[in-house]
């Protein structure tokens, strides 16, 4: 098993992932006999895990359980598969933390809400991918958020997910110490998600920051929450240097997701849709078919990424939402 420091560049990550696997940064795990994936209900005695999950190439997260279900079941039409999909099995079932569906090499799995419920899950989904023995698997999480100086419904794909002072880094408290790891992400695969967002019709997209906090109301300057210690001058003061610091989107998972990704040799990506413009407003007032629209644009943009990467995108013969 291969051991790296968290402080490890991207040269040195690329020089120990150049066979494709997942590579797990624990050297305790070898001396397991059994390890338990807990919170998915799954484990390397109890699960042949490379025969179930073996030839998963790509893996998208989300927060929402009902929101990564619609994923799997829109995935699978889009990949042919047969069946029409509405009997997909959740993986997790013996769990009520998250949900996972498979559909061809496509891992479909919920996050929850925030760090400390991803960062748990990603745990765990990255020692599947290594007991898998699974090779050159893409990751990529899709949500929601507040956009910052764009349009609602905008898509942004994140090339660095930044903290709440903008710094591209995830601190993580381990045992008394404060770790701080980069939040780096593969701008050649962000690229290539916006060249295919060039492919639909009528889709705002763009490449930008992502900020990630640790709290939906005042830790992202909302005044209306339970509690407001700042007055709304203060908010718009401190929302428009995240603007002209590079900021384009809120949310509260970008940052752990991007350094462990990173760490563990994992092509990742951030593609998330925006519900609002903080700059105008902190409630999200659009109606449920608008909010619906705007949730399915990151599920249409990874959808077209993955059937290109499958070599199943035929560009003459397009849905009406594609050009």
């Amino acid at each position: 098993m291969t051991f790296l420091l968290a402080g490890a560049s991207k040269t040195e990550m690329n020089s120990y992932n150049g066979n494709g696997l997942v590579y797990v940064m624990n050297p305790h795990l070898d001396l397991m006999d059994e390890d338990i994936l807990y919170h998915l209900d799954l484990g390397t005695k109890t699960h042949n895990l490379p025969a179930m999950f073996g030839d998963t190439k790509f893996v998208c997260v989300g927060g929402s359980p009902n929101r990564m279900k619609a994923f799997a079941q829109f995935m699978h039409k889009e990949l042919g598969l047969e069946g029409d999909g509405k009997d997909i099995k959740d993986i997790c079932a013996g769990t009520d933390r998250y949900c996972m569906y498979k559909v061809g090499p496509v891992l479909s799995i919920s996050h929850g809400m925030g760090v400390p419920s991803i960062s748990i899950m990603l745990h765990e989904l990255i020692k599947l991918l290594h007991h898998a023995k699974c090779r050159d698997v893409t990751i990529i999480r899709i949500g929601t958020s507040g956009g910052l100086g764009i349009e609602p419904g905008s898509v942004v794909i994140t090339d660095t997910a930044v903290d709440s002072f903008f710094k591209p880094q995830f601190e993580q408290v381990i045992l008394d110490n404060v770790v701080t790891r980069s939040t780096e992400l593969d701008r050649d695969l962000a690229e290539e998600l916006l060249e295919c967002s060039r492919q639909i019709k009528d889709f705002p997209s763009l490449i930008g920051h992502t900020m990630c906090t640790d709290d939906f109301y005042e830790g992202q300057g909302r005044l209306d929450g339970a509690l407001c210690s700042f007055s709304r001058e203060k908010k718009l003061e401190y929302l428009k240097r995240a603007y002209n610091a590079g900021v384009r989107n809120i949310e509260m998972e970008s940052t752990v997701f991007a350094a462990m990704c990173r760490l563990c040799g994992l092509k990742a990506a951030v593609v998330c849709v925006t519900l609002l413009n903080r700059l105008e407003g902190d409630q999200i007032t659009a109606p449920h078919e608008v909010l619906l629209d705007y949730q399915q644009r990151p599920q249409q943009l990874i959808s077209l990424f993955i059937r290109k990467c499958l070599g199943l995108w035929n560009p003459n013969g397009l849905s009406e939402d594609v050009i």
